[in-house]
């Protein structure tokens, strides 16, 4: 898993392939936020879930820069996303974003949610 930007203390990492990816989705799509938002809500199996949306940026968001374009993170989604790596595969099991979150207890068998 190779990280585009490797910073210690970073509060959310995004592999080379997640970036690639999040650009090809910004540059294909002109319907898209200029920004990543990642979140959690209630909800799944395990009792959280990851949000991952295209949008702009919105009052008391943590802007965090990935060179031509900003993840962002509302303040509860802080608390729970902090040392993240979001990385973006494809493969035979199916492609997508995958969430590597080492505050997680548990997660479900399909990744999409998790506890603490």
């Amino acid at each position: 898993m190779e990280l585009e930007t490797e910073t210690p203390g970073r509060l959310v990492n995004l592999t080379d392939s997640a970036c690639d990816e999040v650009r090809r989705l910004l540059t294909e799509s002109e319907n898209l936020g200029k920004s990543l938002r990642l979140g959690i809500k209630g909800g799944g199996c395990s009792g959280l879930t990851y949000v991952l949306e295209f949008t702009e940026p919105r009052d008391g968001d943590t802007k965090l820069p990935f060179g031509d374009f900003e993840v962002l993170l509302d303040r509860k989604s802080t608390i729970y996303l902090g040392g993240i790596t979001l990385d973006h595969q494809s493969g035979l099991k199916g492609r997508g974003f995958v969430f590597h979150n080492p505050h997680a207890a548990n997660t479900c068998g399909c990744g999409e949610s998790f506890s603490l």
